[in-house]
Order: C-alpha cells, then structure tokens, then sequence
C-alpha cells in the first residue's frame, strides 16, 4: 500500500485523524488500510517482517498477510505490534484498535466460507470495496455479468461435489451481482474474448439467454462492455484472464486478482499493477468499440 505521506506519532510526529476515517467503506477496506499503516510503522521503526512476528509469536508470512489485509486482526497481536513500533499515543493506540475490531465484521459471503476456497474469500472482499472493477475474460462471461443458469453451468465445471453445493454456490454468485444494484455501484469495464461468447457454456438455451443478459447489461450505467473478436489476433493476454481492482481510498492501491485452478494470485506491487493496465488498456484498443458492443453480441445471438 502507498505511503499517505502523514507522519507518525509517537516518533515525535503526529498522524491524522483521516486514517480512520474509512469505516464506512467495509471490512475489506478497513483491512486493507489498517494492513497499510501497520506495515508503515513497521518499516519507520526499523522492523523487518521477521521481528514483528516474533513479538506476536507467529510466522513472517502472517506479518505479510496482515499488512495487506487479506486476514482478520487479533487486538492482543495488534497491540503487541504497536508497542514494538512505539507507538505510545493512546489516541492512536485506540482508533488503530478500534479499527481492527470494525475490520473483523464479517461480510455476507461469510455464510458460504464452508463451501468457498479460501484463497476466494478475500477476492469477495475486495469486489465488495472497489470503486471501479476492470475485466479480461478469456473463457467465461465475468461473474458480475452471469445470469443465474450461465453461473450453475460454470460452478459444475468445477469441482462442486453436491447439488446443494452447487446451489449454495450459485446463490453466492448471484449475491455478487448485488454490487450492481448499489445506489453507487462500482465502475464495471469488462473486456470479454469472442471466444468465451461463442462456447455454449451449459447448453444453447443458457448461453443464448446470457448473450441477451449481456445486451441488456451494456445499457447498464455503470457498466462498460467491449468484445474481443477472433480477428483481433494474438494479443498479450493469451496467458489468461485477470481483475484489475481500484479503490476509492487514495491509500489503497490497485490490486491485481488472477484465479487459478486451485489458488488465486493477488498483486499488488506497482510494477505489476502497471504491467496489467497497460496490457488492458490494450486489449480495450484491440476490441471492437463500446459503441459496437450490442451489435456484436446481437450477431453472435443470430449465429447461436
């Protein structure tokens, strides 16, 4: 996470109030700029990752998922870490804790944590907090887009082992699309391959029923669709798909989500982050104009 600039009390300094000012934005928010300013304090006291997790007993790789928010806070560990920093203002001290409390509300896919991955759960999180979501899909329509059909075809894809499985999981996609019904939905720019337009994902019926969603779906004020066709040729993103996540919280970093078959990766280094935008902003000139979008999926449709 980027640096806010905002010197740190109990190093002779003060620190804004404004840090604690992101509450309303969720959970996963809260997470991420807790996790920010921890790692700020660490690095101005001189700590490595190591000696932090000696002072809270636990490994260096815990220290690293905390500063990047992608696990709950215990208060004790909190409060162990911000003696070894020096932090000694009790204001400080009590808002950074207040924070972590908050930071631990679980969010509503918490309900489906039996039956979700781990490694997927932060990646709702972060969904649920962006300002503005970017997407390259090469195989499937992206998940906020689905229908609910399209969405069961694709989860049995998978390795979902039960109908009520598959039905729960269902249920937490279609929650998803929820975001978009929000008073202030988050940007949604999915760029989507031909490819994954033309494969008849649970039959022709489903798949012609999410083409017509996805014509709907274009109108959408806060969604942006463009369409990869086959013409386009080789482009830098043959590799596989990938989420770009932007935050509203100047602190916050973009965030890069790669899902894989049993695992996520999740980037949040500058030069990565850089590397997929400017890859996207690509696909965005190599894919037809938005102002194509319907007509293109209107043909796939007559083609289906």
């Amino acid at each position: 996470m980027e640096s806010s600039g905002q010197p740190v009390q109990g190093q002779g300094h003060d620190v804004s109030a404004a840090m604690f000012v992101t509450r309303a934005s969720g959970p996963s928010v809260q997470r991420l700029v807790l996790g920010g300013h921890l790692r700020r304090l660490r690095e101005r006291a001189g700590y490595t990752t190591e000696q932090a997790a000696e002072a809270i007993r636990a490994s260096h790789s815990k220290i690293s998922r905390m500063e990047h928010g992608r696990v709950s806070f215990k208060e004790r560990d909190i409060a162990d870490l911000l003696t070894l920093y020096g932090v000694a203002s009790l204001t400080e001290r009590q808002g950074l804790l207040t924070l972590a409390r908050e930071a631990n509300t679980p969010g509503w896919w918490a309900g489906y944590s039996d039956i979700l991955p781990n490694w997927l759960e932060p990646y709702f999180g972060l969904e649920a907090a962006a300002s503005f979501i970017r997407t390259y899909e090469l195989q499937f329509v992206p998940g906020l887009l689905q229908t609910d059909d399209y969405a069961r075809a694709v989860i049995k894809l998978g390795n979902a082992v039960t109908e009520d499985e598959v039905s729960r999981r269902t249920e937490a996609r279609i929650n998803r699309r929820l975001l978009l019904d929000r008073e202030d939905p988050p940007r949604k720019w999915a760029v989507i391959d031909e490819a994954a337009l033309r494969r008849p994902i649970g039959g022709r019926d489903v798949m012609r029923e999410q083409i017509r969603h996805l014509i709907k779906m274009a109108d959408h004020p806060a969604v942006t669709l463009q369409v990869l066709p086959f013409g386009a040729g080789g482009h830098r993103a043959l590799g596989g798909p990938f989420t770009i996540l932007r935050f509203a919280e100047p602190d916050l970093r973009d965030v890069v989500y790669i899902e894989q078959l049993t695992s996520a990766l999740y980037l949040d280094k500058a030069t990565e982050v850089d590397s997929y935008l400017e890859v996207m902003e690509q696909l965005c000139l190599q894919a037809e104009p938005v102002a194509r979008t319907q007509d293109v999926l209107n043909a796939i449709l007559e083609d289906s």
